[in-house]
């Protein structure tokens, strides 16, 4: 077995998106991308767009084209920030929040699909290493 790690890590990434976008695609009409922004912004309603783009890990322009094509697909709409005339908050429109109750199964499904194979004990293991992962390396 190939023990390049980081290798491994990101193939995976790339295939696990992959199958999450097309699932995505063909339940919800939507890329996984707006998904992920769907929830958040059913999390925080009302939210500012440089708040998604941190939760989201994007980069400015790539947050605005989402959002652009959010609002395009009457997913989202922008309203002026009453605080700051710069921003916007991201709210969800009927059409975006009627897509909130489908994507929760199909989560579901993706972890099944994901674990399938796998002893508790071996799940556990691939948290804890994805966990540690995740922790802020800037101070090591």
């Amino acid at each position: 077995m190939d023990n390049r790690l980081f290798f491994l890590i990101n193939k995976a990434q790339h295939r696990i998106f992959k199958y999450a976008n097309t699932k995505s695609e063909e339940v919800l009409g939507v890329p996984v991308t707006q998904v992920a922004a769907l929830l958040y912004i059913a999390k925080d309603e009302g939210c500012l767009q440089r708040d998604l783009s941190v939760a989201l890990g994007l980069k400015h322009p790539a947050t605005t084209g989402l959002i652009s094509r959010m609002e395009k697909n009457d997913l989202i709409e922008r309203r002026a920030c009453n605080d700051d005339a710069r921003a916007s908050r991201i709210y969800l429109t009927e059409q975006g929040k009627n897509k909130l109750p489908v994507i929760f199964p199909l989560i579901d499904q993706f972890n099944e699909q994901l674990i399938k194979g796998f002893s508790q004990e071996e799940i556990a293991v691939v948290v804890r290493f994805l966990g540690a992962c995740m922790q802020d390396t800037t101070n090591k």
